[in-house]
């Protein structure tokens, strides 16, 4: 809002009372801005013990994994071979989806969502098979024994169907050789979750075997998209959300989990395990070296990305949960339940904001179903109608300014009587008790210009962590905009804020502040916050300079009103006396 960055109309004592005033407030919104994002709670997690690295073997066991049993008898009789003699593929396919598995591994080597298209603007498919083919294909097996997990991974099993299979339907996957004998087991219906069981034993005795969703998601392939990651849980209805930086790869979480999975920005994988008791999921964490220029990739110019996994299963041994694979669409998410706890929707987290973000959402989509079809003008819709809802926050703020300046010759006369005395000095008592008086007597409320702005900033920060998590604004278009969640490729919007900022300024009556924090307010924070919007999506920055121009507009009927030139003249004259006659601040 235009308020939120330029409350300077409210006279200050001193020369500069309510400049400094704003100053802070600047300086606090810049600190939440930057910096609530990071700022959550750490997940109280389980250390990782000595022998999780990936070449622990399965007689190894600690508290703090999940207990994987040694084989129960050397001499029990080996079981029938079961294995295929050639690599075959099988598809699944609903409306939704179209999943391709392979019975190399049992595991899916394409996972297209039909409703939705890549950069390319071809269907995604949430494979992504640059990191897929280094750190294992989505419904793989993980076990704690690399060796056996390798093993798992390449055998050929014996499919129960091949070529196109609709949903609903079943596929399963049986592999046996020597002493290991491995059941996986997946049926599908016309939603995105669909079941898995998984049962894997050696010398006849239960192995726990997750089962895993290893490296990432497709429509990963820019550092900020593979930052976006997160490892998200629910456990006895306590949602957490675990970022790149904090997840340990090959950590052991144990239950009970009402879910638990991996997500980025847009997509999820979420495994719902049947009995969350026992459940027990371990974090995947590896890196990728990420080209910095993706059109023109050079082997010497890249980053090293995180690429998250997770992967869910029982500790008694064998398996069964459901998995959830695809957008976090609040709709989608809230269809899908635990056993016996919360839905996925707090998959999308808007933090601490959710009380705003939330509403601000669903206000949204109701324009874009009802009024226009469309993100973009939905999004200036609801700025307008937000800006009118807040039209007598900015009157009260104006008027609280008004009054202030009034009083201000007599405020100034009550702080010269006392100027002689030293701020410790008791008698600075009696001065701040005057004043107060004062204020009470005209009515001055002396907050009365700051209270409103704190109602604007939290429905800033809500349009803030609204429009950088819901999935509805990935590729949507507006005018020259391709994609509303992505920044400006021509830089007109930020542009248009750092514009909308400086008349909000040039409009807004000043009562004489100093003139280096005039010129700081009038240059340095527009070009600060116009910088921030420059990488961030441009959704925001509509929302951000639609809701200045307004405030612009706003403030010049305004100034054309009886209070707005009392204002201006009452500006004038602290200015012309600050000055010494020189009037520096008295706009039309």
């Amino acid at each position: 809002m235009a308020e939120i960055k330029n409350p300077n109309q409210q006279g200050g004592g001193g020369g500069g009372q309510d400049s400094r005033t704003m100053l802070i407030f600047t300086a606090v919104f810049l600190l939440m801005f930057f910096g609530l994002q990071y700022l959550k709670p750490k997940k109280e997690q389980v250390p990782p013990p000595a022998a999780h690295p990936a070449a622990a073997t399965t007689s190894t066991t600690t508290p703090a994994q999940a207990p994987e049993p040694v084989a129960a008898a050397p001499s029990a009789a080996p079981v029938n071979t079961v294995a295929a003699s050639a690599e075959t593929t099988t598809v699944v396919e609903n409306e939704l989806y179209r999943i391709t598995f392979t019975n190399q591994g049992g595991q899916v080597k394409s996972w297209i969502l039909k409703k939705y298209k890549d950069d390319d603007g071809k269907p995604l498919d949430l494979v992504n098979q640059a990191t897929a083919a280094k750190f294992g294909y989505p419904l793989s097996l993980f076990t704690y024994d690399q060796g056996l997990r390798n093993r798992l991974a390449s055998a050929l099993y014996v499919s129960s169907a091949s070529g196109n299979i609709a949903a609903p339907g079943s596929l399963s996957f049986d592999y046996s050789s020597g002493s290991l004998e491995v059941h996986k087991a997946f049926r599908f219906d016309s939603s995105y979750v669909i079941r898995a069981e998984v049962s894997v034993r050696q010398n006849g005795a239960p192995i726990t075997a997750l089962i895993a969703w290893p490296s990432g998601f497709g429509d990963q392939s820019t550092l900020p998209q593979y930052a976006g990651g997160t490892i998200d849980t629910s456990q006895n209805g306590k949602e957490d959300q675990i970022a790149y930086k904090k997840v340990v790869g090959g950590e052991t979480l144990r239950g009970p989990f009402d879910w638990a999975g991996v997500s980025d920005l847009y997509f999820s994988a979420m495994f719902l395990p049947d009995d969350p008791t026992n459940s027990v999921l371990v974090s995947l964490h590896n890196t990728i070296a990420v080209p910095r220029n993706l059109k023109n990739p050079n082997p010497n110019q890249t980053d090293q990305a995180s690429v998250l996994g997770a992967a869910m299963g029982d500790a008694n041994g064998p398996a069964s949960l459901r998995i959830f694979v695809g957008p976090k669409s609040l709709d989608v998410l809230g269809s899908v339940h635990a056993v016996t706890g919360p839905s996925l929707e707090k998959v999308v987290s808007f933090g601490w904001w959710g009380i705003i973000a939330k509403p601000l959402f669903v206000i949204l989509r109701f324009i874009y179903d009802h009024i226009v079809p469309n993100w973009g003008w939905a999004i200036i819709l609801l700025t307008v109608v937000l800006n009118l809802a807040m039209l007598p926050t900015r009157f009260q703020m104006m008027k609280s300014s008004l009054k202030m300046q009034r009083i201000q010759p007599q405020m100034e006369a009550i702080k010269a009587r006392y100027a002689k005395y030293k701020a410790t000095d008791p008698r600075k008592q009696d001065m701040q008790r005057e004043i107060l008086e004062l204020q009470k007597r005209e009515g001055v409320n002396m907050f009365g210009g700051c209270l409103p702005m704190l109602i604007q900033w939290p429905l800033l920060f809500g349009f803030y962590r609204m429009l950088g998590n819901v999935i509805e604004l990935r590729q949507a278009h507006w005018l020259w905009l391709p994609d509303l969640s992505a920044p400006d490729p021509w830089h007109i919007l930020p542009i248009s804020v750092v514009i909308s900022m400086f008349l909000t300024q040039y409009f807004t009556p000043s009562p004489g502040m100093d003139p280096a924090q005039q010129k700081m307010m009038a240059f340095t924070m527009p070009a600060v916050f116009g910088f921030m919007m420059w990488n961030y999506g441009s959704g925001l920055s509509l929302y951000w300079a639609c809701s200045n121009f307004i405030g612009v507009g706003t403030q010049w009927v305004v100034n054309r009103t009886e209070m707005g030139r009392e204002m201006r003249e009452l500006a004038a004259k602290r200015a012309a006396k600050r000055t010494g006659g020189k009037v520096i601040n008295a706009r039309r």
